[in-house]
Formats: C-alpha cells, sequence, structure tokens
C-alpha cells in the first residue's frame, strides 16, 4: 500500500510589501491554498486578505514544499508557525496556532518536547474544521454527543 503523497506546506504573503511577507502558513491538497483568497473568512487573515484585495492586489500564493504525506505536512506547517511566530505573539502570521514557550508549565518537572504544542493547535484547528464540515452537512442540528461519535472524538 502505497501512501497518499498529494500534500503541500504553502505561504499566503502581502504582496504590499517588499520582499513579500508571510501572513498565513497552512497545508492543504488540491487548490486548498487559494480556498482563502476565494473565500476571504471573519478571521484576522480573512480581514487582512479583504484589505490586500481592496487595495487592488492579489494574496501572492506560495507552495514551499510538495509531495508530502499528511503528518511530513502537520509538521512543517507547525515549524514554520512556530519559527515565524503568530500575531498573538508578536510574530508575523495571522494563523491561530500558538508557538511554543508562551504557556507557562504547570510543573517545573515535565518536559514539553519542541513542536508538540503545535502538533496539539494544529490538530485542533483540523478538528474545528471537521465539527464545522459536519454541522453545515446537517441543517436540522446535531448534538455534541452526536458529533463526538461520529468523528470518533470520545476517549477512554
Amino acid at each position: 500500500m502505497t501512501q497518499d503523497t498529494s500534500y503541500y506546506v504553502y505561504a499566503l504573503k502581502d504582496p504590499r510589501t517588499s520582499p513579500a511577507v508571510p501572513i498565513y502558513i497552512g497545508k492543504g491538497t488540491g487548490v486548498r491554498s487559494h480556498d482563502h483568497d476565494a473565500r476571504p473568512d471573519g478571521t484576522l487573515k480573512g480581514q487582512r486578505i479583504r484589505e490586500i484585495q481592496e487595495a487592488g492586489h492579489q494574496v501572492l500564493i506560495a507552495r514551499l514544499v510538495e509531495g508530502l504525506t499528511e503528518a511530513q505536512a502537520l509538521r512543517i506547517e507547525a515549524e514554520l508557525i512556530a519559527a515565524f511566530g503568530t500575531v498573538a505573539s508578536g510574530g508575523l502570521l495571522m494563523n491561530t496556532v500558538m508557538p511554543a514557550g508562551l504557556g507557562a508549565k504547570a510543573r517545573l518537572q515535565l518536559v514539553v518536547p519542541s513542536g508538540v504544542k503545535e502538533k496539539a493547535q494544529v490538530g485542533l484547528g483540523l478538528v474545528k474544521d471537521a465539527v464545522l464540515e459536519l454541522a453545515q452537512a446537517n441543517p436540522a442540528g446535531i448534538t455534541n454527543s452526536e458529533t463526538a461519535s461520529l468523528l470518533g472524538l470520545r476517549s477512554d
């Protein structure tokens, strides 16, 4: 069985600066990298995209790495977000993922390996996207319990 290597990591860049500054790092397949520009959402990223468009420019979309498995793409995405930082942490990116090192450790003896916070935040973003898709596909409504069960989010 061959692995799916259709994933890539991309950057959205603001063309109003020279060099163009990255404003978002993501992973995807197919035309995912173009979805943000075509349908800006209500996030800070969406607001910045609309500002760029209203100024008469187009967001630059750069595929940084291609031919990846999903796990590889998630890792590279998390590492790049951590490297550039998010606006919320004083960095450049409009991503909602928080880079490592911003939260205090609950106990000093706990070891937090590099990149695990980013991976967790990327995972939470994927869960959020899945829940929203499920909710949209069920306009009559769906309970939290049904959502957790259908998405396999129950834990022992």
